[in-house]
């Protein structure tokens, strides 16, 4: 998690959503990545799904059976069908998404049993050193959206 958390810093560096995120493989990361979505001006460039597309060109396999992802924040609804379609086995995040989470926060993607795949989830790992980025993150978004009021 403590890679995962470097990952969410450089995503607040860059004035992103920090929310970072590493898949490890046979005890190794084979993919780091953090969002992007203001950089690439796209809706999908969350953590997990550049996560995702480094490890499957790694892996030269989009069947990540046997990958753990650790990511800072719970996955969203699309993160979270992205986690199952690649056949994930287990996900290990730090804070509840209590407005968008895809794994039990609002709905429980990964472990829906009318899809073909279930993953194993171990939440609350560092969780308040990953919800605290994302306070101070709105918090100054907040504070600057005011002096421009």
């Amino acid at each position: 998690m403590k890679e995962a958390l470097k990952e969410a810093i450089k995503a607040l560096d860059d004035n992103e959503v920090p929310i970072g995120a590493v898949i490890v493989y046979k005890n190794k990361i084979i993919a780091r990545a953090y969002n992007q979505r203001e950089r690439l001006k796209d809706p999908t460039a969350h953590a997990e799904m550049i996560a995702l597309t480094q490890a499957s060109a790694y892996l030269e396999d989009w069947r990540l059976n046997d990958v753990t992802m650790y990511v800072t924040i719970e996955p969203c609804i699309m993160c979270a069908g992205a986690l199952v379609n690649a056949r994930v086995k287990r996900l290990v995040y730090g804070a509840d998404d209590s407005k968008a989470g895809g794994c039990g926060s609002i709905v429980n993607v990964v472990n829906d049993k009318r899809l073909n795949h279930r993953i194993e989830v171990i939440s609350g790992v560092m969780a308040q050193d990953c919800q605290w980025l994302i306070k101070e993150f709105f918090k100054k978004k907040r504070k600057a959206a005011d002096k421009q009021c």
